[in-house]
This record gives structure tokens, C-alpha cells and sequence, in this order.
């Protein structure tokens, strides 16, 4: 059966969300809340407010209202020579003053906390920022404060890094560019074009970079953007929308870096033009959605997955419920769907998975089974540690964006 891959953009009381839909099923999901104070790969001209000595990282302050926590590792200082000095040899301290101007990139999205809650460490309370700022584009991300080329880490196949290494090899004029795997079947002249692009935007940026009036700079991309990005690598068939300027905005960014989705960008009339996420309701995703913030999902078979988070790590527990096929066919099926609610719930940190006993040679199979599925559809970077000796398998995900339900819950208000 052929894929069918639509994006749908709706607008709910000014917050912004697409899904993205494979043959109907619900595959991706972003929401940018209207009351997001910090969105991620935003770039601001920041002051250095103080420094930790005690953490080794500096606060800065942003546009006036946030904060946001620089890590010493993420320090990058201008030498005369043109090049950059890393950060994390020397105290930050040694580096940086208050007082001083910086440009620096959020590295996380921010969203307004409830100033009566004293709970969780100060650096959790602050959206953490770098000087190493990068700019993405569809198929490369562009790293000003490196020289040299490079493949995503998240490409392990040894035979599509030597691919992608080749076709950046032969693209002139192009430095400090990450390729994506979605660039894989990209013509050279379609990457030089995107490099050049994202050269210039940097160079336009670097202007605004003087003065002590601190502020926004850039926004980091969009919901829209991000998505389209993170499905680079796969044939969008159909862009949907209700609102006239989201049309505008996204056809003003599939212009720039994808020309061929401009004639897919579709706007659709509702029958109910008042009907919140209307456009969502005709396409009936919103029981899917809804299936989201329950604290379980349901496989096909019948095996259940409990999905609990806790104060340091998130749980994920398989039963077999009604399913009485082997151990290693269940946990394979809920392998793949424990990927999926991952990524469309949008949680990260340390994940522990309690899956159904299996004998030792079915745990390599099952870890097979797991890594491609986050390797292809999740844009964060999964790590797979593998099993403990007590059976759990052990996963780590780096999230650019507040949880969805966190997300969720600052659109309601």
C-alpha cells in the first residue's frame, strides 16, 4: 500500500497545530503555544547577568523578562584570527563577565511557569541557551562556529555516511554544514543553494550582534517549519490549512528551501468555520489526539503499554493482556509503538522500559527492532543503552520542546 503523507496546520485561541498524518494515522504532532515565552533556535544579543561559579555556567539575561542558563561547554569566544575558542577548558568564569553582550541561540523551547512552584533544581527553571549557534534549513544545518563538514551522528549506516560525506565533498564554498539524512537523494546543486542561503542569513544576522540593548533577534522555526524539516526525508503528498496567514507563512518558507511543496500547500473550507481545530475534526484525528494525554496505549493485538513519568525518569511497562503470542513478537509491536508515543507526546530524559521476559538472543532482535524506528521518524536525537542486568532496556531522548501535555495545557490557559 502506497503512503499517503498530509500535513495538517491548524489555529486554536492563536496557538499553532500540525499533524502529520501517514495513510490517516497520526505520525507527528507540534504545537506552538501562543503564551510560549522561549522558542527553540531562537537567537537573541543577550547580557550576561552572572555567573555560577558553583555550576560552571552563566545566566543571561534574554530580551528583559527571561533567563536563560549557559553551560560552560556551550561557550564560543571570537579570537582576532577569525576562529573560536571553545568553552570547558577554563572556568566560565575566565571567559565571560557580567556585564557582557552575547549572542546566543535557545536550545530549548520555554513556556511560563507557575511562579509558586519552588520544585525542581534552578537550572530547570531557566531555558538552557548556547553560543554555538546553528541554522537550519531542510536538508543541512549550518554551524557559523565550525569549519568543518560533517554527517548527522543520528546516520549509522556506514554505507550512507560514506554517501553523504561524498556529496559533501564535492559541494564548494560550503563550511561548517551538517547534511541530513533526508539529503541523501538531493541533487548537489539543490544542497550548494540551500548552504548559500543559510551563509547569508548568517551574515545578515551577525549585524544585528552590537550594542547593549539586549533582545530577540531571530525566532527559531515554527511548528510548521520544524515539521516540514523533520519529514525531509519522506514525499509530503498534501500541506492543509484554514488560516490565510499560515498559508502566507508557509508558502514564504517552502519558497526559500522547498520550491516543490509550494503547489501542495492547500487551503481547505470548513463547513463549520467556528468548530475549534475544525479542520482536525474533518480529517477525525481528534480521538487521536485525545488518545495522547491518557496514561496508556493500546496495541492492535491487545497488549497494553503503561506509560508512567516520575520525579528522574520516565517508565514504560508492556503487558500482554489479551495477547498470547511470544514474548519477542509482542514487545517488537510495542517496541514500534513505544517510538511513536515518544515522539508524539513528546517525552524525553531517561527512559526506563520493562518489556516482557524474553530469552537472552531475543533482546539483540528486539534492540534491532527499536533502533531504525527512532532513527527514521523521531527528529530528536534517541540513544539506546540497552538492557540492565535486571531486564529493563534503557533509552534517552533529547527534546527541543516542552512536553505535549505541557504544551497542551499553557494553550488552555
Amino acid at each position: 500500500m502506497a503512503k499517503q503523507l498530509d500535513v495538517l496546520i491548524e489555529e486554536l485561541d492563536g496557538s499553532v497545530w500540525v499533524a502529520v498524518l501517514e495513510n490517516g494515522r497520526l505520525e507527528g504532532l507540534e504545537v506552538d503555544p501562543v503564551t510560549e515565552e522561549v522558542r527553540w533556535g531562537s537567537i537573541y544579543w543577550a547580557k550576561v547577568a552572572r555567573i555560577d561559579k558553583a555550576m560552571d555556567a552563566a545566566f543571561v539575561n534574554l530580551d528583559g523578562d527571561n533567563i536563560g542558563l549557559l553551560h560552560n561547554a556551550d561557550v564560543r569566544i571570537w579570537n582576532k584570527d577569525g576562529s573560536y575558542q571553545k568553552g570547558g577548558d577554563v572556568a566560565i568564569g575566565k571567559l565571560l563577565q557580567p556585564g557582557e553582550m552575547i549572542a546566543v541561540q535557545a536550545k530549548s523551547g520555554y513556556l511560563p511557569k507557575n511562579p509558586d512552584d519552588d520544585f525542581g533544581a534552578e537550572e530547570d527553571k531557566n531555558p538552557r541557551v548556547s553560543m554555538n549557534i546553528s541554522l537550519p534549513g531542510r536538508y543541512l544545518i549550518h554551524m557559523p562556529m565550525e569549519k568543518d563538514n560533517r554527517v548527522s551522528q543520528r546516520i549509522r549506516d556506514k554505507k550512507m555516511r560514506t554517501q553523504l560525506m561524498g556529496m559533501l565533498d564535492s559541494m564548494k564554498d560550503c563550511e561548517g554544514c551538517i547534511l541530513r539524512s533526508a539529503a541523501a537523494n538531493t541533487q548537489t546543486d539543490i544542497l550548494t543553494r540551500e548552504a548559500k542561503i543559510l551563509q547569508v542569513t548568517w551574515t545578515e544576522l551577525q549585524k544585528f550582534f552590537t550594542g547593549d540593548d539586549m533582545g530577540l533577534i531571530m525566532l527559531g522555526p515554527d511548528a510548521v517549519q520544524r515539521t516540514i524539516s523533520d519529514n525531509a526525508n519522506r514525499t509530503i503528498d498534501n500541506i492543509e490549512l484554514t488560516v490565510m496567514d499560515h498559508f502566507q507563512d508557509a508558502e514564504e518558507w517552502c519558497e526559500i528551501y522547498a520550491p516543490d511543496l509550494v503547489t501542495k500547500i492547500t487551503p481547505v473550507e470548513l463547513p463549520d468555520p467556528q468548530m475549534d481545530l475544525g479542520l482536525f475534526e474533518l480529517r477525525d484525528i481528534v480521538g487521536q489526539i485525545e488518545e495522547l494525554f491518557q496514561p496508556y496505549a493500546i496495541l492492535s493485538n491487545g497488549a497494553t503499554i503503561i506509560i508512567q513519568e516520575t520525579a528522574a525518569f520516565l517508565a514504560v511497562d508492556v503487558n500482554r493482556a489479551g495477547d498470547d503470542r511470544p514474548a519477542l513478537a509482542v514487545n517488537q509491536d510495542a517496541a514500534k509503538e513505544i517510538a511513536r508515543q515518544l515522539r508524539l507526546r513528546n517525552l524525553g530524559g531517561a527512559v526506563v522500559i520493562d518489556f516482557l521476559k524474553m530469552k537472552k538472543a531475543e533482546q539483540k532482535k528486539l534492540e534491532d527492532t527499536l533502533s531504525p524506528y527512532f532513527d527514521e521518524y523521531d527528529p530528536c536525537t534517541v540513544q539506546i543503552h540497552g538492557m540492565t542486568n535486571l531486564g529493563f532496556m534503557e533509552v534517552t531522548r533529547q527534546r527541543r520542546t516542552p512536553p505535549l501535555q505541557e504544551r497542551f495545557e499553557s494553550t488552555m490557559g
